[in-house]
């Protein structure tokens, strides 16, 4: 179900939408994330200067946005698995009148989601973005997640996509 809302990040108003099943053109694509699951459980990871989330981050020159997940899950959980995609978070910054047109970011850009089902998990390491992680029920997120109404759009996505929910 497509939604929108409004969030403050950094003093400034951005128009968020959640597009499920919606692949952007991937010149607009400015980072990917999701939840990651092993046992029924969800992985967050604590990052600095953001309590914890699902892991994600930006996509490095040459990599697919898949490419960019997969190395994102592995540096911020120690995980790797097989990933679904689930659907993009438009961020606009139309109603923005702080945009820089010449800055990091375009007017209207993607944020990529997929779902990753564990298939290895590996030794926890603090990074200098990560400093640990945690595996938490799908019911108790909301308690724990630091992020705003559309994360629980992508985690109820995710879930339909369980191995359960398939039988």
């Amino acid at each position: 179900m497509k939604k929108t809302i409004y969030v403050d990040w950094g003093g400034n108003h951005i128009r968020l939408t959640w597009l499920p099943d919606f692949f952007p053109d991937i010149s607009k694509v400015t980072s990917v994330h999701g939840p990651c699951f092993d046992k029924n459980k969800v992985l967050l990871v604590q990052i600095n200067g953001r309590g914890f989330n699902f892991p994600g981050g930006h996509v490095d020159s040459g990599e697919t946005p898949e490419e960019a997940f997969h190395r994102e899950v592995y540096e911020e959980g120690y995980v790797k698995g097989i990933a679904h995609f689930l659907g993009s978070i438009e961020v606009s910054h139309e109603d923005n009148p702080d945009f820089d047109p010449n800055g990091k970011y375009p007017l209207i850009g993607y944020q990529l989601f997929y779902r990753l089902d564990i298939t290895e998990c590996f030794p926890f390491q603090r990074s200098d973005e990560a400093n640990t992680r945690i595996w938490v029920e799908p019911s108790e997120v909301p308690y724990v997640l630091n992020d705003h109404e559309l994360a629980y759009l992508v985690l109820n996505e995710a879930l339909l996509l369980s191995p359960e929910n398939s039988k």
